[in-house]
């Protein structure tokens, strides 16, 4: 890990890396996030019926973690698409936001580079324990830079997405944990979160090739 900011200048100057002179290499990076809300606002989100949720009581109660995420509905109604949500299907939709978002990264993070992205995974999965939606985005590309920001972007556009879509039956919805998992090729090599650790390990090993950067691969 480096020791000194790399976007800024001997002076002080914020710039822009100049990346030409390093050779093109397969990218990957994970990046996660956590959407805590009630049991209730969960099921609406993975497609029950509203109107059954509703008469449970359980939109916007108090979620197992013992913080109120959200207020009761007073007036719920059934209108909309099958799985309860007036917008449409939640997941259907942070999944495409995840995608256009990630693929406009540079536009936003203002010194990041353009990247030449080559495939992408986004996994939602419902945690009745947190509860609420976890959100993994896995990116790749082929290129002189990572795709860690792209992750992370992708990330957060999906659980502000999941907000957006859940926030007229709970407004207490809450974004937790953007953070960055793993990364793997280039000069540093993989990084990896460790599990129950606010910082992540340095896993040195061979970098990633065109040909062996696929799924579920792991350098050591």
């Amino acid at each position: 890990m480096s020791t000194r900011l790399s976007h800024t200048d001997a002076r002080g100057r914020v710039r822009m890396v100049d990346v030409g002179a390093k050779p093109e290499t397969a990218r990957e990076a994970v990046a996660s996030a956590a959407v805590r809300m009630s049991t209730g606002t969960m099921a609406l989100a993975m497609g029950e019926q509203i109107g059954q949720i509703a008469q449970s009581g359980q939109v916007g109660k108090e979620n197992r973690a013992g913080t109120a995420s959200g207020k009761v509905a007073t007036k719920v109604s059934t209108k909309g698409s099958a799985n309860g949500s007036a917008k449409g299907d939640v997941l259907a939709t942070a999944r495409v936001a995840a995608i256009a978002a990630l693929k406009r990264t540079s536009d936003w993070i203002p010194l990041c580079h353009p990247v030449r992205l080559v495939g992408c995974e986004i996994d939602i999965q419902p945690d009745e324990t947190l509860p609420g939606l976890r959100v993994r985005v896995t990116v790749r590309a082929f290129d002189r830079t990572g795709v860690e920001m792209e992750a992370l972007v992708g990330a957060s556009a999906a659980a502000l997405t999941i907000y957006d879509m859940v926030k007229a039956v709970e407004r207490g919805v809450e974004i937790l944990n953007v953070r960055l998992e793993e990364k793997r090729g280039g000069r540093s090599g993989t990084w990896r979160r460790q599990p129950q650790s606010p910082v992540g390990q340095e896993v040195r090993g061979r970098r990633l090739t065109k040909k062996n950067s696929g799924r579920g691969q792991t350098r050591q």
